[in-house]
């Protein structure tokens, strides 16, 4: 009996652990979702020395990719970045309409704790955020007790996001 109990116990804490990971939508659903009619080619931005260092002060550590790919039609731009939470990458999508944020979404979420930032009564706080002149967002972004390296890795991606933004849209 006992070890009936103890394997019952073992199979909750295993269950636990991958509860919180999951692939909520794909990056093509998500694109397909605000270009309603074609999703538009994907562009690419390349980053120069200075661009990575504005990137490292906003994420809080050494960028090292060369460029970053995103898609643009008319006013609306839509970033889909990663930023490690813990441990695992949040793949994250941002779709910006002029200069504010219209949505923010988490796409995959890969760690095993902190998934409440993927539910909509989190993400809508971004809505119409915008980016201020030292760089950080426009409004306050409410935290979850418990999910807090994931709160600062969608803000961060929200507050790059948005930087990345003004690059292009000059």
């Amino acid at each position: 009996m006992k070890k009936f109990l103890l394997l019952v116990l073992l199979y909750c804490i295993l269950a636990m652990n991958v509860m919180a990971k999951g692939v909520y939508q794909t990056s093509e659903e998500f694109l397909k979702g605000i270009f309603t009619e074609q999703v538009p080619a994907v562009q690419v931005l390349w980053l120069s020395a200075e661009d990575k260092e504005t990137i490292a002060e906003i994420l809080s550590h050494k960028y090292s990719r060369m460029r970053i790919r995103y898609w643009q039609e008319a006013n609306d731009n839509v970033w889909i970045l990663n930023e490690v939470g813990k441990e695992k990458p949040i793949t994250i999508a941002v779709h910006i309409h002029k200069d504010a944020i219209k949505q923010l979404k988490v796409l995959t979420f890969r760690e095993t704790r902190g998934d409440e930032v993927r539910h909509d009564f989190y993400s809508e706080q971004f809505t119409r955020a915008t980016l201020t002149k030292d760089n950080t967002l426009s409004q306050h972004i409410d935290g979850i007790t418990g999910a807090t390296l994931s709160v600062r890795a969608t803000t961060k991606v929200a507050r790059l996001a948005l930087w990345l933004n003004s690059k292009v849209t000059l």
